[in-house]
């Protein structure tokens, strides 16, 4: 392998510019996207306690797709504990 002399870099005013523009144009984009996720946040919570009383284990079912089936109550369900 060939060794050669170390590059030297210089930071120039104009790249110290440039790199402070790009920041706070990319700070301000964060911004507006927290605000608009923050906005879409307060939303849903809003329309889950609206008219919808829905505990969450319910929502997460109904997103998912998962409808369960009501337990059967009486002496079947007590089938692993032997009580006949």
């Amino acid at each position: 392998m060939l060794r050669r002399k170390p590059t030297r870099l210089e930071l120039k005013l104009d790249d110290i510019e440039e790199f402070e523009s790009i920041r706070k144009d990319l700070e301000g984009r964060r911004k507006q996207r927290e605000d608009a996720d923050a906005a879409a946040a307060g939303e849903e919570a809003a329309a889950a306690l609206g008219s919808d009383h829905k505990s969450r284990e319910q929502m997460i079912n109904e997103r998912i797709g998962y409808k369960p089936q009501p337990k059967a109550g009486g002496r079947a369900a007590h089938f692993g504990t032997f009580e006949f």
